[in-house]
């Protein structure tokens, strides 16, 4: 009897781990493919998705390839990667030597700064950039008025891509940083015993062993170039100039009827394209293993003495964190206290506090902060939750789709936030029982989730793998299941990681925009869909207070990690 009890219970304990696996894998898969389906549908409907009367068309895909929009969005979504890209990867990589083997002065202050765009939206960086340097911008005023001619245009193509590039600089030169911090100091030894200055021997033995770094940031940033939406909409759009993501912005807000087939063709246009870019990113993240020539640490990496250089060094550092970081933010932030910023008036003279008192007296404004908030400390909650779990499955358990599952996990990184956002907005619209949460905060938090799935992966997956699977078995000895176990003994262990990863996903999900703009609807407003109403509205000084509440909340949480934790994000 005893024996029939125990199978019993062994039995019903496999079935709860079966039943616990496949429904979290069942939501996994519906949270990722679902908005991906609902456009692959409507882009091969004859009619809208809500609408009873439709047949199977390919004429969606031919009207738009046949729209010579899409071909000069297309080109000008190139061009401005390519340009990104290009900015990046030379400024990255070289902020990451300089800083790294060089002995510049502030080297530490340097590098965290630098970090500061990966935290900040590029929405509000690109606010900044233009309060000071666009075409009535505070900088490019006074240096008007003292030499008489406008020293630079940002609404043009170059300018955006230069723009585009600033934002990924931190990506870069957090890899090839990482690269050189490991790298073996026996490599340039040799070279110098060989005769080889220092110069020499960095351009000659440490540069091509960067080479895995800079080709994975290269595609990263190319990627990132490809779906940015608010330098193009902000510098763009006022000198008609399209991308492909304002060509989707265009064509589902910017119309009183869109084309929902028009827009549904063009989304899995751009998702085949980022899918196609992120599989050859990840099969060059494979084939890097052939540059590993080190195995251990044996001493540290030298620094360089510059000489009667590293002062020269240093000045170009601090010019570039000064005009590029330090004072767009600080610009944001002065723009929020005065009534208007130019250099024609002495500051002291135009400060208020109006806008400030606007964002507490206007609902909107109000409610916009608040439902920012709520958005990333649930939607933070769930997707820390539910990686934990498919971490759990994926890697401690027998679950045989286990690998399909991560690679599922991680797929989001392919899809363009504003993809997302179209994508939700149709299962809003049209998938029943759905429609009750069109244009309510879980819609975005759904959204959001799906889109930082990857964050906290990849928070939580290194940690996990670093726990011994003795402990889990040693407790499925003692009678505990699969759940059992994987609840009440891996995930304590991995509560640091979780912390991470809960931390790192409210920092994306407080400054997510795009994937909201075809989500949000009254009551359901965030900052950043405000801060874009205001701008486009000409209000300038709530969007500056608007950027400085998400900043300030930002810069909080990130030294609150840093703090709890120890270590730097991002790291």
């Amino acid at each position: 009897m005893s024996v029939a009890l125990t199978t019993t219970m062994t039995g019903a304990r496999w079935a709860r781990d079966r039943w616990m696996q496949w429904s979290i894998a069942a939501f996994t898969v519906c949270l990722v493919f679902a908005p991906i389906a609902v456009a692959l549908l409507q882009s091969v409907r004859s009619t809208a998705l809500y609408e009873p009367h439709w047949s199977l068309t390919y004429q969606n895909y031919v009207r738009l390839l046949t729209n010579e929009r899409l071909w000069e969005a297309l080109g000008n979504s190139l061009a401005l990667a390519v340009i990104g890209t290009a900015t990046a990867t030379i400024i990255g990589a070289a902020l990451a030597l300089i800083l790294v083997r060089t002995n510049i002065a502030l080297r530490r202050l340097f590098s965290e700064l630098l970090q500061a765009p990966l935290y900040i939206s590029s929405l509000v960086m690109a606010f900044g950039w233009y309060m000071l340097y666009g075409p009535s911008g505070y900088v490019t005023l006074a240096i008007t008025n003292l030499t008489g001619t406008t020293p630079w245009n940002l609404y043009s193509l170059p300018a955006m891509g230069v723009l585009a590039g600033f934002t990924l600089v931190p990506v870069v030169f957090l890899y090839c940083s990482s690269t050189l911090h490991m790298m073996d100091a026996s490599l340039e030894d040799a070279a110098r015993s060989a005769g080889a200055s220092p110069l020499r021997a960095m351009r000659s033995v440490t540069l091509p062993l960067m080479r895995p770094a800079i080709l994975y940031a290269l595609l990263l940033c190319f990627v990132g170039s490809i779906e940015l939406l608010s330098i193009p909409l902000i510098f763009g759009r006022s000198a008609r100039i399209e991308v492909f993501t304002t060509f989707l912005f265009s064509e589902g807000i910017g119309k009183t009827e869109p084309d929902y087939g028009l827009l549904a063709s063009a989304s899995v246009l751009l998702l085949v394209l980022m899918t196609l870019l992120v599989s050859f990113h990840s099969r060059l993240v494979g084939n890097a293993r052939r540059f590993t020539t080190v195995k251990g640490k044996a001493t540290r990496p030298h620094t360089i003495d510059l000489g009667r250089w590293r002062w020269g060094a240093f000045a170009l550092v601090a010019s570039y964190v000064t005009i590029v970081i330090v004072l767009p933010i600080a610009g944001l932030i002065f723009r929020a206290f005065v009534k208007f910023l130019t250099p024609l008036v002495p500051p002291w003279d135009l400060l208020t506090l109006d806008h400030f008192r606007a964002l507490i007296q206007q609902p909107a404004y109000t409610r916009a902060i608040v439902n920012s908030f709520i958005v990333a400390l649930f939607g933070a909650a769930l997707v820390t939750a539910l990686v934990t779990m498919l971490v759990l499955i994926v890697k401690r358990s027998e679950f045989k789709w286990g690998k399909t599952l991560e690679t599922i996990s991680l797929y989001p990184r392919a899809v363009p936030g504003i993809v997302v956002g179209i994508g939700f907005l149709w299962i809003g619209l049209t998938v029943p029982g759905f429609t009750l949460i069109h244009g309510t905060l879980f819609a975005l938090v759904l959204a959001f989730s799906m889109r930082d799935l990857p964050t906290a992966f990849g928070a939580i997956a290194p940690a996990m793998t670093q726990i011994s699977r003795e402990l889990d078995q040693s407790a499925r000895t003692c009678g505990a299941d699969w759940f059992t176990a994987s609840v009440r003994v891996i995930a304590p262990i991995a509560r640091p990681a979780m912390l991470a990863s809960y931390m790192l996903v409210f920092v994306s999900m407080l400054k997510e925009y795009a994937a909201a703009v075809f989500l949000f609807g009254p009551g359901s407003e965030i900052m950043g869909t405000v801060m874009l109403q205001l701008w486009t509205n000409g209000d300038f000084g709530p969007v500056a207070a608007l950027a400085v509440v998400q900043v300030t909340a930002t810069a909080a949480i990130v030294l609150a990690a840093r703090r709890l934790m120890g270590v730097r994000m991002y790291e």
